[in-house]
């Protein structure tokens, strides 16, 4: 009878270490799945939406940059035309450095604001990229 105790007892513990090495088995692969499936596309979002940031910020100074171009030369034409205007020997050259000033003050509005939408553009593009080369 104490064989059948002893064995019985053996029989139980063995049962419960394969039931305790089944669950072990089962932990690792829900963590590993976990690493897999979560954890590293969580990051590599992560990476993505740092470097979106960063493209971004470079992108804003960019620009700005170019505004400040580009203000800075509104205000030497704006400067230019009006020294002109205060030298003019009458009001019709008067008219006409204004009319000229005018007219290629519009011309070069446009091409500014053309340049600014076209800098957008390639930098939105550039600082979504990263976001969309991910696996996210």
């Amino acid at each position: 009878m104490a064989d059948e105790v002893k064995s019985a007892i053996d029989q139980g513990a063995d049962y419960a270490k394969a039931t305790a090495d089944r669950i072990r088995e089962g932990a690792d692969t829900a963590r590993a799945s976990f690493s897999e499936k979560v954890a590293e596309p969580a990051k590599r979002a992560g990476e993505a939406m740092k470097q979106s940031g960063e493209k971004i910020a470079e992108g804003g100074a960019t620009i700005g940059k170019t505004m400040i171009d580009q203000a800075e030369q509104n205000a030497r034409e704006a400067f230019t035309a009006m020294r002109e205007a205060a030298s003019a020997k009458d009001l019709q050259q008067v008219m006409k450095i204004q009319g000229d000033y005018l007219r290629e003050q519009s011309q070069r509005s446009m091409s500014q604001a053309r340049e600014i939408g076209e800098l957008i553009m390639r930098f939105g593009k550039d600082a979504v990229a990263p976001l969309r080369n991910g696996d996210t």
